[in-house]
């Protein structure tokens, strides 16, 4: 009789939970998921968290397949020469293969008195934090957002709707990743709501106290609340455990998202570097990285070569309030280009991406193998194939 093969998947978001379902292919592979809450955050609907919803967590129940055990833990170290996962509460979970998808969360602010007076909301407790003090707050106080990327648009478009005063700052530009187009449509939109958007070298935080926000031209805001959404930032799991990672602690791996250390760890999602060329931070790139990480060890165990990763982006929905949002395309090396979809049509889209990001999880549970993703990133190859380029010159000049 064969034996069982044990996979461990670590982290319950977005490419962990795709990655387990889609393991369950082969009734010969046992898999465990270890993840630190017993239900499943849907990270892109957090925003939401800020104006009262508690609509944002989903049953496991519903999104795992039958086969996959769930650990409700928190993972502390990776034991690659022993094959095991040490457990914060004690004890140990074995593998044969492991899948390292830990996501992302908050950065570090470096701002003075950031850490200490600003609240970030990249996870769930960190949401609810937010809300409870909002909750609090006179509904006249003062509400700044540091950060004006996807997260700092959505968070101030929904707490100026709620009736907040609100000022979004963006530091150099608002929406870094959008089209000026886009970008002038929705910084007329945040008018419409009353946001104001400040902008240019003179509007970045140089400090936050516990009730002011001070901007690199001299100017001080009043704030009563101040949320930070600058930046992510990912777990320093592989850090600790002795693995290769990049500058910000994702786990360094090749084409097929297998480890430079141990081809028997996987990585997959926000907290994987291919390469050493990250794709974009994004829900968009978690789900497929998540079957493609499986698909890895699924090829291992099988004897066979895995395939190299090969996953792009369409471009980035932004909601605008509960009313409005805007889908920002993109060609296929991921820059945004002068088309974007607005009014109803783009609110449809936004809230069928939030159905539809379960619904692509779910159904790879009952029908494990069945995910496929159209995107492919012309950009990040020609990138790879520059640095692959180089890597031979550097080697003779070296020698």
């Amino acid at each position: 009789m064969a034996q069982n093969t044990e996979v461990v998947v670590i982290g319950g978001g977005y490419a962990g939970v795709m990655a387990a379902n889609r393991l369950t292919q082969r009734e010969d592979v046992t898999v465990t998921l270890i993840n630190p809450r017993p239900v499943f955050v849907h990270r892109i609907r957090l925003h939401q968290v800020v104006g009262g919803s508690q609509d944002v967590v989903a049953d496991y129940r519903e999104l795992l397949a039958k086969g996959v055990r769930l650990v409700v833990d928190t993972a502390a170290r990776i034991d690659a020469a022993e094959r095991s996962v040490v457990l914060a509460a004690g004890g140990t979970v074995g593998y044969d293969y492991l899948i390292y998808a830990v996501g992302s969360g908050s950065a570090d602010p470096r701002v003075p008195g950031a850490a200490e007076f600003a609240y970030p909301i990249a996870s769930l407790e960190e949401a609810q934090r937010l809300w409870s003090v909002l909750d609090a707050a006179p509904a006249t106080a003062a509400v700044t957002v540091v950060g004006a990327g996807a997260l700092g648009i959505e968070t101030a478009a929904e707490l100026a709707e709620a009736g907040r005063t609100v000022t979004l700052v963006c530091g150099e530009v608002l929406g870094p990743y959008l089209h000026p187009r886009v970008r002038r449509s929705i910084a007329k939109r945040l008018g419409k709501l009353g946001v104001t958007v400040l902008e240019g070298p003179d509007a970045r935080v140089t400090a936050v106290t516990r009730d002011a926000v001070r901007l690199s031209g001299g100017r001080e805001l009043p704030s009563g609340v101040t949320v930070w959404t600058a930046g992510f930032s990912v777990p320093d799991l592989a850090v600790r455990s002795g693995l290769s990672t990049d500058g910000l602690g994702r786990l360094l791996t090749d084409e097929t998202l297998t480890s430079v250390d141990d081809v028997r760890i996987v990585a997959a999602g926000d907290s994987a570097a291919p390469s050493d060329l990250p794709l974009r931070m994004s829900c968009q790139a978690a789900g497929p990285l998540g079957a493609h990480a499986a698909d890895t060890v699924l090829s291992r165990i099988a004897g066979e070569q895995p395939a190299s990763i090969d996953v792009g982006f369409f471009g980035l929905c932004v909601s605008l309030g509960r009313r409005a949002a805007t889908v920002q395309l993109a060609s296929k090396d991921d820059i945004a280009n002068r088309f974007s979809i607005r009014g109803r049509l783009a609110v449809k889209i936004k809230e069928s991406s939030y159905k539809g990001l379960l619904k692509h999880l779910a159904d790879e549970a009952r029908k494990p193998g069945s995910h496929t993703w159209p995107f492919k990133d012309d950009k990040r190859r020609q990138l790879l194939e520059a640095k692959r380029a180089k890597q031979p010159a550097t080697a003779e000049r070296a020698a």
